[in-house]
């Protein structure tokens, strides 16, 4: 029982580490994943540590974000396990007066390797989205708005702010989320 719960620590601390992002800690947002870490998100698609890169990058721009991170549910089988996030994504261009909340679900496979758990894969599931508006109403192209709803402002905004947003990603209840699971299951059980 204290192994499962050292390693329940462990994890729940990688969930939460997603804050050092919000807070240029890119030193310790490394620490999250092992070097051959891969994560695929709306406007990034690769490397973690090329991901790092790309977000120190993106804290130096106009657009701000918050992640707000909630304890993960977590499955395990031996040095691997599966953790399903809540997570929603304040972001906001001061520029642009423009803001959005995204409610998405980060999907990660984690692995034990010489006794430390980190990301190996993680994975993004968009729920819902909405935009904000900081200093009152601002026009919005419509017909630019051309994403699934349960990401559209994210990737509007992100757009719009300089960090272009391509292919399609997973939604709540889509063949990619279905997709997404079975193969993260496959990988947990050793089969992939």
């Amino acid at each position: 029982m204290d192994s499962y719960l050292a390693d329940r620590r462990a994890i729940d601390d990688l969930m939460t580490g997603w804050m050092r992002r919000d807070l240029a800690q890119w030193d310790s947002m490394r620490e999250l994943f092992h070097p051959d870490g891969v994560i695929e998100i709306t406007w990034f698609r690769g490397l973690f540590t090329d991901f790092v890169d790309a977000s120190a990058r993106m804290g130096a721009s106009d657009l701000r974000t918050k992640h707000v991170i909630t304890a993960p549910v977590v499955t395990f089988r031996g040095d691997r396990a599966v953790a399903e996030t809540n997570a929603i994504v304040v972001a906001e261009n001061g520029k642009l007066a423009l803001g959005c909340q995204s409610h998405n679900r980060f999907y990660d496979r984690i692995e034990k390797r010489d006794g430390t758990w980190k990301i190996v894969d993680r994975r993004s599931i968009y729920d819902m989205g909405s935009f904000t508006f900081p200093r009152g109403i601002v026009d919005i192209d419509a017909d630019t708005v051309e994403y699934p709803p349960e990401y559209a402002a994210l990737a509007y905004l992100l757009d719009k702010s300089g960090f272009p947003v391509t292919g399609v990603f997973a939604t709540k209840g889509s063949d990619l989320e279905t997709d997404i699971k079975q193969s993260a299951q496959l990988w947990l059980e050793g089969n992939q």
